[in-house]
């Protein structure tokens, strides 16, 4: 049976509703849409929901509804999209089960009726594998809402949990190209200034698709329609202005108020709130108020044979107060044969009305009532309520047990915020409950490779417990809080001598520390090492030595890494953690590549992701395929990195894996780039930036579009993407492979807008931080930028102090880098002949060998660079003929790439050695730098004379003109460059050839 809300009309809301019309409408077009429904309780969003619904029904949408509970709290993650699965599934049979092919068992976790979960053995447990039940979920809504509109609603989420507000974002952010609306209410007036719904709310605004619905109070006139709908007639002024003035325009409060008032006349109102939300209930019999109160404690909805037990009557006697309440208005029958208040506000009330003794009595009665029959709920929610309804009956002894039992099984779903929360709460109970319970609990029975004791003990339990509450804040990205947890934990092991368990908290905090920035985890991951000398092989040792290999390969790629890495492939293999063992592998195979091993280390990576897919590895894929395929690109096999990007697209997909697949997107920009397809790079850049789910992938893109935008000669872009890449990810300190692009890409911008001397700090500062020699693929274009500059900036005055030191600098750093593969030894080549052409004895040859290192096809950009070099220095030489061949090849290369600054140079150079640009036996007649920038011929000369150190007095006596005219172009010429002073316009002048004078020769 259900039941309406009590006023038979619906007042107002024009806007609201033809909000949600043109939402359902866009969303029929195929264009996914979501509307937020706010405003303070009592207000009318649900009452608008109910008119919407009936009217996108008769649209012929389907829709589904599930509400958030305030049991959520308490580990009952992704309630209202459970109950929307259930109501799909109920209307859709096979229809929601053939859309679910191929990923039942992961859906299964929030939908049972699928089938079983996944097999705990082939699923990770991490941030990534929790983004695939996201992304199978939008999958599975994306797939059900193509033939038809498919209207999901989720009331109540000011009382959702935090994965409930991670999944239904996600959703919003990805699903695309069907007919879905989402549509959420939410209490306005709950969401306090550190309520967690406020940043989600505010996160959503930026999305197109998303817009909020606020609803107002009710005008006088409004409330007069809805109480003439109630009433059944006109009411009188005197009783309008009454009741308006005490509910306010709160539409609920109007019904409240309505329902005790006379003929014509209110009667007494109390000034309470809470009293007069309870005036419908205390006018109900006594046995019926009972039915109510109980129904309170039981949360925000009951199932009747539930209620039937703690209540103790018979199912008529259960029946007939049921439909007084309901009659009445207090209650609401649901199709699921649950029960429910017909408004929160009115449970909140009755509940606040308890006693404690009476409100602990009631909730150890649903804890005994679901005890002695489980099927009295559904079965995903029994743990979670179970454990609810014991920690509020106040008995710790059967609380802890069920309390970690639903720990479990949010792990299960993923939901590790909500396990954290179940953990913190194990904790407090612990010291309450008998030594003999504590015992008999096994807790972190499946945490990798963590060591459990043979012999129960109560305060090892409690570590067990720890190290449970570590690994979920580390899944629940709560990094501070499973770093206290750590400590907490290593605090205890001071004094009970326990190696192992201290090791793996040690390797734990290491990974902590790296997630947080607070250092590089070295010093956390050898004091493990310390604790296990000495000790038997252990999984542990397999764990530790894992993770040191892994570090060793990001911050210290060299020989005493690779022994690193042996010695843990070793000793997982004989400790039986295949997991374990295919990370070392992992670790051993990029190691043997970085030290020149290519093939060897390629064929290593390659036999670890071929097991990926038949033994169902999905946490390993997140690694093995990206590995893989960065390392083929760094090695310069740029086609094999697209091949193996093709293979593992198809597998992230498969898998579900969102950031994974923004990874695997993002390395195939790379392949791209080096290839100079880079038109399709920048597609590839949006992809992976529609797919990324974690600040770290996002700040990838960012920086891979600085890369473009350098490349391309679009300063703006590629300082506004340097910008959103710093907001995102901090570099301080980070590894090589981290922070040397970023300082590519920065001193590259500093060198544009003519600050060399930033330039300059900046490499000083990463090469200080990082003092490894690097990754040949990471450290030698940075190293390159930085010749580059040096090269260009001859003849700038504010860059002679320190040039000598600088190049030097330049000249040992990449002494110290690696050279295995050609397109390394190239880098070195390149880089070499820019701080020769600097120290000016550059001659061709240096440029001929550093040309013939890079191969047209598959690395175009450094190519024609080098190309325009060996043209100026066989033009300084004389060899014309041959400057103009290799010119013009250059030429084409930037023209075809669009690399707008290689274009401008190979001009440039064409201009001052009047040579013919593609054969057509014209010189070429390109318009001066200074005109592409905008300077007049006069800002020209003045900006000569700026170059060469002069004063505006000076300048003024050499062109005959005033000194203040000399200031006004001056002042024009530092517009006009965008620079501040006059060293940076000399600066920038240089690089850009925009002076009259020739560059002197060099070689």
């Amino acid at each position: 049976m259900r039941t309406r809300s009590v006023s038979p009309v619906f007042v107002g809301r024009t806007s609201q509703l033809q909000a949600l019309r043109e939402a359902l409408g866009q969303a029929a077009d195929g264009v996914p849409q979501a509307a937020l429904v706010g405003g303070e309780a009592g207000i009318g969003k649900s009452r608008l929901v109910e008119e919407f619904l009936a009217l996108a029904q008769a649209q012929g949408a389907l829709t589904a509804v599930g509400g958030c509970v305030e049991v959520g709290a308490d580990g009952l993650p992704f309630a209202p999209v459970v109950a929307v699965l259930r109501v799909l599934h109920r209307e859709l049979g096979d229809e929601l089960t053939e859309a679910a092919a191929g990923f039942q068992g992961e859906l299964s976790r929030l939908l049972p009726d699928l089938g079983p979960p996944n097999a705990p053995d082939h699923v990770a447990r991490d941030q990534e594998v929790r983004g695939r039940l996201f992304e199978l979920t939008a999958r599975l809504f994306e797939r059900l809402a193509q033939s038809r509109t498919l209207v999901l609603v989720f009331e109540d989420l000011h009382w959702s949990d935090r994965s409930t507000r991670e999944l239904l974002g996600y959703v919003f952010r990805v699903v695309r190209s069907c007919r879905l609306l989402v549509v959420t209410t939410y209490r306005s007036d709950d969401i306090h200034r550190r309520h967690p719904l406020r940043p989600f709310l505010a996160e959503l605004d930026r999305l197109p698709t998303v817009r909020r619905i606020e609803l107002p109070r009710l005008t006088r006139g409004e409330v007069g329609e809805q109480l003439a709908g109630i009433r059944g007639e006109v009411p009188a002024p005197e009783l309008l202005d009454q009741i308006f003035r005490r509910s306010d325009g709160n539409a609920f409060f109007v019904e409240e108020l309505a329902s005790i008032t006379g003929n014509g006349r209110a009667g007494t109102l109390s000034d309470s709130v809470r009293d007069l939300l309870l005036l419908r209930v205390e006018a109900l019999p006594e046995s019926v108020q009972r039915v109510v109160r109980v129904a309170a404690e039981g949360g925000s909805r009951v199932e009747f044979g539930l209620l039937r037990a703690v209540v103790g009557v018979t199912d008529d006697e259960l029946i007939e107060s049921l439909r007084a309440a309901v009659g009445a208005g207090v209650l609401r029958a649901g199709d699921d044969d649950t029960y429910r208040f017909r408004h929160a506000l009115t449970r909140e009330a009755v509940d606040d009305e308890l006693l404690p003794g009476e409100r602990s009595r009631l909730s150890r009665r649903y804890a005994e009532a679901v005890e002695a029959d489980p099927e009295l709920v559904p079965a995903d929610e029994r743990t979670p309520r179970l454990a609810s309804y014991w920690y509020h009956a106040h008995v710790p002894a059967k609380a802890l047990p069920v309390v970690i039992r639903a720990a479990a099984e949010a792990r299960c779903r993923h939901a590790y915020a909500e396990q954290l929360q179940l953990l913190h709460r194990a904790t407090e109970l612990w010291d309450d409950v008998p030594a003999e319970v504590r015992r008999s609990l096994r807790i972190a029975s499946d945490v990798e490779s963590y060591p459990l004791c043979e012999c129960p003990d109560e305060k090892l339990g409690f570590l067990d417990l720890l190290a449970e509450m570590t690994l979920a804040a580390r899944f629940a990205g709560e990094q501070e809080r499973g770093l206290s947890v750590a400590k907490r934990a290593l605090r205890l092991l001071e004094e009970m001598g326990h190696p192992l368990r201290a090791a793996w908290f040690w390797t734990q905090r290491s990974r902590l520390v790296r997630q947080i920035g607070r250092g590089d985890g070295w010093q956390e991951l050898a004091r493990a090492q310390e604790l296990l000398d000495g000790s038997a092989p252990s999984a542990v040792h397999a764990l530790v030595l894992t993770e040191a290999a892994s570090w060793g390969s990001v911050f210290d790629p060299g020989e005493g890494s690779l022994a690193i890495a042996e010695r843990a492939v070793e000793l997982a293999r004989a400790m039986g953690e295949p997991e374990v063992l295919l990370n070392a592998l992992l670790s051993r195979g990029q190691l043997l590549i970085d030290i020149g091993q290519g093939e060897r280390g390629v064929a290593e990576l390659r036999a670890v992701a071929d097991r990926v897919v038949p033994e169902e590895r999905v946490g390993v894929f997140t690694r093995s395929h990206v590995n893989l395929q960065s390392q083929l690109e760094g090695m310069g096999r740029s086609a094999a990195a697209l091949e193996i990007a093709d293979e593992a697209l198809e597998l992230a997909h498969r898998w579900g894996l969102a950031d994974t697949r923004a990874w695997i997107v993002g390395n195939r920009t790379d392949a791209l780039f080096s290839l100079g397809r880079w038109a399709e790079s920048e597609l590839g850049c949006a992809e992976a930036l529609s797919w990324a789910q974690t600040p770290v992938s996002r700040a990838l893109v960012a920086l891979r579009r600085a890369r473009l935008a350098i490349a391309r000669g679009d300063l703006p872009e590629a300082e506004r993407q340097l910008a959103i890449q710093c907001e995102l990810q901090d570099y301080d300190g980070a590894a090589a492979q981290s922070a040397h692009p970023v300082a590519e890409y920065r001193i590259a911008v500093a060198v544009w807008r003519g600050r060399l001397l930033d330039a300059r700090e900046q490499f000083v500062e990463v090469v200080r931080v990082n003092q490894a020699p690097g990754v040949g693929n990471y450290t030698w274009p940075m190293v390159y930028t930085m010749a580059r500059a040096e090269s260009e900036a001859v003849g700038v005055p504010v860059a002679e102090p320190g040039r000598c030191a600088a190049i030097e600098r330049i000249r040992a750093y990449a002494r110290s880098l690696p050279r295995h593969y050609p397109v390394w030894a190239g880098y070195a080549l390149l880089v070499e002949a820019e701080l020769r052409r600097a120290e000016g004895r550059a001659g061709a040859a240096d440029w001929a060998g550093a040309a013939a290192a890079f191969d047209e096809a598959t690395r175009p950009f450094e190519r024609g660079r080098a190309l325009a070099r060996w043209a100026e220095a066989l033009l300084a030489e004389g060899q014309r003929e041959a400057a103009a061949e290799a010119l013009t090849t250059a030429h084409r290369i930037a023209r075809e790439l669009g690399a707008a600054p290689l274009v401008e140079e190979t001009q440039r150079l064409a201009l001052r050695g009047r040579l013919t640009l593609g054969g057509s036996g014209t010189a070429c007649s390109t318009p001066e730098g200074g005109a592409a920038v905008g300077l007049t011929p006069r800002e020209r000369d003045v900006l000569g004379l700026v170059a060469a150190g002069r004063s505006n007095r000076q300048i003024a006596e050499e062109l005959f003109i005033s000194p203040k005219t000399a200031s006004v172009h001056v002042s024009n010429i530092l517009a006009k460059l965008e620079v501040a002073n006059r060293g940076e316009a000399a600066a920038l002048a240089h690089r850009l050839g925009l002076l009259n004078e020739e560059r002197r020769p060099v070689g």
